[in-house]
């Protein structure tokens, strides 16, 4: 079907024809379901549910390209260096993109000071802790509903940051 090289949608056939051989030609054309005539209004209602329901599962479970980062609300266009939080764009500043963008893309590991900074401003840290803590406060007041209790960058004292979700 042509629909399916330009959107991953869920297709249900209806059809006067009821004979095995349609169905069969019918869902090996592409089609998610076949329903035949005379049909249930409230059972092709529900089918499109169903459909839409698994659509939305494979698609929250797909993984993403590598120009957008989803981790809960949080959406990062890494090729429009956009941030959406909850479908509310949010504005960074470059660096501050490129330290979510490096903390969301190692998601779950811890990462000190040093690294972010070695990793964002490519040079060697050097009393690096001040500066990394003032953008990522800064990123908290951006991203966070509240930024005294984040959800997305934590702190793990001694240590550094992750990013989790």
């Amino acid at each position: 079907m042509r629909i399916r090289k330009e959107k991953n949608l869920p297709i249900i056939m209806l059809s006067a024809k009821s004979e095995d051989i349609d169905k069969i030609l019918g869902l090996n054309t592409g089609a998610d379901d076949y329903v035949t005539k005379p049909f249930n209004p409230l059972e092709v209602v529900a089918r499109v549910k169903s459909q839409l329901r698994r659509c939305n599962m494979l698609r929250s479970t797909a993984p993403k390209s590598d120009e957008e980062i989803e981790i809960g609300g949080l959406i990062i266009n890494t090729a429009t260096h956009q941030v959406k939080v909850d479908e509310r764009e949010i504005k960074l500043t470059p660096t501050e993109f490129s330290i979510l963008e490096f903390l969301a893309r190692n998601r779950g590991r811890v990462l000190s000071t040093e690294t972010i900074y070695e990793r964002v401003w490519n040079e060697p840290a050097y009393e690096s802790e001040n500066t990394v803590a003032v953008h990522i406060r800064n990123i908290r007041e951006k991203v966070e509903i509240n930024p005294k209790e984040p959800r997305y960058i934590k702190v793990v004292w001694g240590v550094g940051y992750k990013f989790e979700n």
